[in-house]
């Protein structure tokens, strides 16, 4: 492979792979059931099967089918666990690592973009890539002045490779649909698609990281690495080691998982709230675990990559979102009503029981409800049940129920950090985090006696 897969006819061939491997794999079941292998060895093959040729087309493809296949990776904590064993080994690996672009390719566009001369900006330079990802690789290297630094590196052709398999695979969302039950794909790839020009612009990405890397560069539960240098697809940043999140999901003890679940809730809250950015793309494969935290060098820190797709939010998270939640909690099924009817999550078309909306949502807000809550799978996998099956009330009011586009990141980006909340198992004090951060959770007499509290505490 000489660099990304750019020709449209060939990317889109390799992609119809899919749903005509998916048919044929269910063809091959039959057969074997015809002739006498249980239902259930065969379908524990035909998921495996399927799982490894998802892997295979995505990972290898990269641009927007990996990018695809990442974002639908975090949601393997919603499938029956008969059925996620399979694609959970698969999609997992797509978070961290895809085959690579051959080595001239890499230098060709390091020569183009930093001149020549490229090499002699670094003292050394590893042409190994230690990670590659949708649109580009990253190689460890150290910079001249000494510092040990990742560069990472656009793929040839990443934009157009980008929109194309998106293009394509928009064709085959009901297909793929089942493979994550309970979510709509095509909203998500279109949405993946919006964000295509910011996330080929490292630009825009070494703005964003600068941005969080100055503010929590005394944080101590947070390390983001600062930008280097950046230039037209190359970028420089400072490098961090650290235990991936993907193998703490895998092999991580549970004092890991939990630290990681609060910290990454911690980020995902207090983000906006310092920065006016939402870090966008929160899957396993942009965190690490690193050592030296605040109580010692046994604690943990979360390290925070990739800052290509943020959603910009001036004034922090909005404020409708702690309202309505604080109000759910106190029950108050009119005044949430009337919040979501004034926010369009319900269209002036429709009229809808607020006891109905109330009950559809007190659920999924369960791990605010408590002090500290434990995300499992299970739990995942009850809510997106309830939701997906047509019987059930859930299913037939959330049909009903709109997505504003205001939200529609904000969304995604909460959906899939419980994913990975889900995955990790970890135990978190989220109602700790939604006070702390999260404008209008607390209503103003309580939110003034706890900066009080905070204050005297601090003192």
């Amino acid at each position: 492979m000489s660099d990304l897969p750019r020709k449209a006819v060939t990317r889109t061939a390799r992609l119809a792979t899919l749903p005509l491997g998916f048919a044929g794999r269910a063809t091959w079941g039959l057969g074997k059931r015809i002739v006498g292998e249980s239902a259930e060895i065969v379908g524990r093959e035909l998921q495996q099967r399927t799982a490894e040729q998802l892997f295979k087309v995505l990972g290898e493809l990269k641009g927007g089918a990996m990018k695809f296949g990442q974002a639908m990776s975090v949601f393997e904590s919603a499938l029956p666990e008969e059925v996620a064993g399979p694609y959970r080994a698969a999609l997992t690996k797509l978070q961290d690592a895809a085959p690579p672009m051959p080595t001239r390719t890499m230098h060709a566009v390091l020569a183009e973009r930093l001149g020549e001369d490229w090499s002699e900006l670094f003292l050394e330079f590893d042409d190994k890539p230690a990670a590659a990802a949708s649109i580009g690789q990253v190689h460890r290297a150290v910079w001249h002045d000494g510092r040990e630094v990742a560069v990472k590196v656009q793929y040839p052709g990443a934009g157009k490779a980008l929109l194309s398999d998106l293009s394509q695979l928009s064709r085959f969302a009901r297909l793929l649909g089942p493979l994550i039950p309970g979510m709509d794909v095509k909203p998500l790839i279109s949405e993946l698609k919006d964000r295509v020009s910011e996330e080929l612009d490292y630009a825009l990405e070494a703005q964003a990281q600068q941005a969080h890397a100055e503010e929590f560069a005394d944080d101590p539960d947070v390390v983001v690495p600062a930008v280097v240098h950046q230039c037209d697809q190359v970028l420089v940043t400072e490098w961090i080691d650290g235990v991936p999140l993907s193998e703490v999901i895998n092999e991580g003890t549970q004092e890991q998982r939990d630290r990681a679940g609060q910290l990454l809730s911690r980020f995902l809250f207090s983000g906006p709230a310092r920065t006016g950015l939402l870090h966008a793309d929160p899957h396993p494969g942009n965190f690490r675990l690193l050592p030296g935290g605040p109580d010692g060098p046994q604690d943990w820190r979360l390290g925070v990559l990739d800052f290509g797709t943020v959603d910009r939010l001036p004034g922090g998270l909005p404020d409708p979102i702690g309202e309505s939640l604080r109000m759910t909690l106190d029950g108050d099924a009119e005044a949430v009503y009337e919040l979501l009817r004034r926010e369009g999550f319900v269209r002036d078309s429709i009229e809808l029981d607020p006891d109905a909306v109330l009950d559809y949502l007190v659920p999924i807000i369960e791990p605010a409800q408590v002090e500290e809550f434990t995300f499992t799978r299970g739990w995942m996998r009850s809510q997106a049940a309830r939701i997906a099956d047509p019987r059930s009330p859930a299913h037939q009011l959330g049909k009903q129920l709109n997505l504003p586009p205001a939200y529609l990141l904000i969304h995604r980006v909460t959906l899939s950090t419980i994913g990975v909340l889900c995955q990790l198992g970890a135990t978190v004090r989220l109602r700790e985090e939604l006070q702390e951060w999260l404008p209008g959770f607390l209503a103003a007499d309580t939110l003034e006696t706890f900066e009080e509290e905070e204050s005297a505490a601090e003192a």
